[in-house]
């Protein structure tokens, strides 16, 4: 019905087609520099002393207006840099709520990277991530800052099957290998040989990867694209998104319907601990607010139409609570160990060289935890995730959990798969989000894929098309097998 429409409207709105917001108004720069030199000019003998100080405040207009400030979307502001045609022809503002990133999903992250996926979009975005990661100061260097570490650790992962989960992971590894990840099977055998810590029981089968998985220190990846965004000229403000000023016009699809078709013309930013906003003329509006990136969608009139039509259909992102323990033990597994996804949904891998050890596990849709706040439970890691780990690894009988912490998913309901490009009707809003636990890992490649959908109307690097929004209209669901 609407399938013409939808296709139609997805590549409107990129920035080749509309950059500039500012038409013969001077900056805002340019203004507080006039207005300086006309008060001097009458007011002679004295230092400039403002009446009102607006360094606080985000520009007037800016380009591209990114909601969320964690590593998807200073990924989307690198790439855009990086990508732009002509030095400084883009500007870029993050706005970010959470200065202190306390609640963000990044630094709550165990940072995992893998290329164990069942999808091929999941794959090819992992494997281009793990290159940028491994080649971090050949992106990120700044000129006199010293260089990234990430620590990266490339032990791999190992995810068990039992006898029902078999036959799907050799059609993963499957694809894993086509699409050009380097990953064995291994059979109980196998496994105690190379592992002799695991209690093999109710295991059929293993999968591990052998080269680009592990994981990586993700406070230092926000922090370096934060450091090398700003040296590229993107500004980051300290505040939040609470209104969308958009204009709007009817449009006939192919079959004879008629449409709503959006453009997002400015952005409201509410200051830090403070009541004032700044309106922000704009072309583009990324979405990648993360857990929030619904509501964010909301604000923008997105899901408020009729069940049932595109002009209804909500973006299907909401935040989940997940917790990560750490404990010690003294007979753990040793430095080689991998992360280990276990049948049961647990998982674990070592931290650090003093037998310490990080994990967790996903609760079932009856179990999600609220996730308004932060709060652990602990029981849930007695009750859920000790007992079948201890079952995996006898040694961990004897663990002490010594602390822990929650973070949220931005979890997509609808396929647990991200979201990325452009609103069918909002044309010039554009999505980062929904990646329900691996969208760190793949930051790198989504933050590049999405400056090729904005600044060149289609993907260039990796083919997203798969996780465009108009599937959820379409009810065409790209579903990844492989998330804990």
């Amino acid at each position: 019905m609407l399938r013409g429409a939808v296709r139609l409207c997805a590549g409107r709105g990129h920035l080749s087609r509309g950059l500039s917001t500012r038409g013969s108004t001077p900056d805002w720069a340019g203004k507080v520099s006039e207005i300086k030199k006309k008060i001097q000019s009458v007011l002679p003998g004295g230092a400039w002393n403002p009446l009102y100080d607006t360094s606080h405040l985000p520009p007037e207009h800016s380009d591209v207006v990114i909601v969320g400030g964690g590593v998807l979307g200073l990924s989307v502001a690198y790439w855009l840099k990086r990508l732009e045609k002509q030095r400084g022809a883009i500007q870029v503002l993050v706005v970010e709520r959470d200065h202190t990133y306390s609640r963000a999903s990044t630094g709550l992250s165990v940072g995992g990277i893998r290329q164990q996926f069942s999808l091929p979009e999941n794959i090819q975005l992992s494997l281009f991530s793990v290159d940028f990661l491994r080649n971090i100061n050949d992106y990120l260097a700044v000129v006199d800052d010293p260089p990234l570490d990430l620590r990266f650790n490339p032990s791999g992962y190992l995810l068990l099957a039992s006898e029902k989960g078999a036959a799907l992971m050799e059609n993963n590894v499957r694809v894993q290998r086509q699409e050009g990840a380097k990953v064995c099977l291994m059979s109980p055998e196998q496994l105690r040989n190379k592992f002799p810590w695991i209690n093999t029981d109710g295991v059929a089968l293993g999968s591990y990867g052998l080269e680009g998985e592990g994981w990586f220190d993700p406070w230092c990846l926000l922090q370096g694209l934060r450091r090398k965004v700003q040296s590229m000229g993107v500004l980051i403000c300290h505040g939040e998104v609470t209104r969308f000023v958009s204009s709007s016009n009817r449009v006939e699809t192919t079959s004879g319907e008629e449409v709503t078709l959006k453009r997002i013309h400015e952005v409201h930013v509410k200051m830090d601990h403070s009541v004032e906003y700044q309106p922000v003329e704009c072309a583009i509006v990324i979405n990648a607010a993360g857990a929030w990136s619904g509501q964010i969608a909301e604000l923008a009139g997105i899901g408020k139409g009729p069940p049932g039509t595109l002009q209804g259909t909500k973006l299907p992102v909401e935040p989940r609570k997940r917790y990560v323990y750490s404990w010690h033990c003294p007979q753990g597994p040793g430095l080689e160990t991998p992360l280990v996804a276990d049948t049961s949904g647990a998982y674990f891998r070592r931290e650090g060289l003093g037998n310490n050890y990080l994990g967790g596990c996903s609760p079932t849709e009856e179990e999600e935890p609220d996730p308004g706040n932060l709060e652990v439970d602990h029981d849930f890691f007695q009750n859920k995730v000790w007992p079948p780990l201890a079952q995996r690894v006898p040694a961990f009988e004897s663990l002490k959990v010594r602390s822990a912490w929650a973070g949220y998913y931005d979890y997509n309901t609808f396929d647990q798969n991200g979201v990325v490009g452009p609103h069918p009707l909002v044309v010039n809003m554009y999505f980062a989000t929904g990646f329900s636990g691996h969208g760190l890992q793949q930051a790198p490649a989504v933050g590049r894929a999405v400056a090729e959908m904005v600044l060149e109307g289609h993907f260039q690097t990796i083919n997203l098309s798969p996780l465009l929004f108009t599937r959820f209209y379409l009810g065409e669901k790209v579903q990844e097998h492989n998330i804990f």
